[in-house]
């Protein structure tokens, strides 16, 4: 019974170290991702609707994305083979979407 105590006292001692160091990097990632979203509120109520806005928004949702993905999924850390065999897949359902959305609306052009 104390080989058990004594263990369970060694891995949250292990643990205080640990944890501070994650939450550092909880709240970095926080106020990162905060920023990014208060940056996408004054671009919403400072710009007229149109396609730079749009495009504005896709652009920092896809980089708020990949640093959700690289922080808390652990993606930053692994091999560059895995980061290209995630991200190429992803950029080709993107401009299949891109291509058949304009391919879509062209046939109202027609008409």
């Amino acid at each position: 019974m104390a080989e058990i105590h004594v263990q369970e006292h060694g891995h949250h001692a292990g643990e205080h170290g640990d944890g501070s160091e994650q939450r550092k990097t909880i709240w970095k990632t926080f106020f990162i991702l905060s920023a990014i979203t208060a940056l996408e509120f004054v671009i919403a109520f400072t710009l007229d609707a149109g396609t730079l806005k749009v495009a504005i928004f896709i652009g920092m949702t896809i980089v708020k994305a990949f640093y959700i993905v690289g922080e808390f999924m652990h993606l930053k850390h692994e091999t560059k083979s895995l980061i290209w065999s995630i991200l190429i897949p992803c950029i080709f359902v993107v401009w299949l979407l891109v291509a058949l959305i304009l391919e879509g609306g062209a046939i109202f052009d027609v008409r």
